[in-house]
């Protein structure tokens, strides 16, 4: 069973900076996709960007394209989320998940429900 834990949220105003990590154990890391994901009071979860098995595979939510930037280390079995130009509507909980199953080595799914492991969220919170 795969355990993941992330680190690196906070309050921030807005305009700024903050990188979120994804820290896996118990399992091989290399062969899941990754995934960030986020919910907000009252919404639902959303997908926020996700990295294929090969590092250069990734993809982003159009409302984070061009400001955030994930990547994956696969020898510190960690992901990694650098979020840049923070919005008040970027406030939520942020969580990190594995998919075990992907469709391939360049495949990551931007669905919630394609992914089987998940941390236990990092709140995120940017100030006006």
């Amino acid at each position: 069973q795969v355990q993941l834990v992330e680190s690196g949220g906070g309050l921030v105003q807005a305009g700024g900076s903050l990188r979120l990590s994804c820290v896996a154990s118990g399992g091989t890391f290399s062969t899941l996709a990754m995934g960030w994901f986020r919910q907000a009071p009252g919404k639902e979860r959303e997908f926020v960007a996700v990295v294929a098995l090969r590092g250069g595979a990734t993809r982003y939510a159009a409302s984070v394209k061009g400001r955030f930037t994930i990547s994956r280390d696969n020898g510190k079995n960690a992901v990694y989320l650098q979020m840049h130009s923070l919005k008040p509507e970027d406030t939520a909980v942020y969580y990190c998940a594995g998919d075990r199953t992907p469709g391939g080595p360049y495949s990551a799914s931007s669905s919630p429900t394609a992914y089987e492991y998940w941390g236990q969220g990092t709140q995120v919170t940017v100030s006006s």
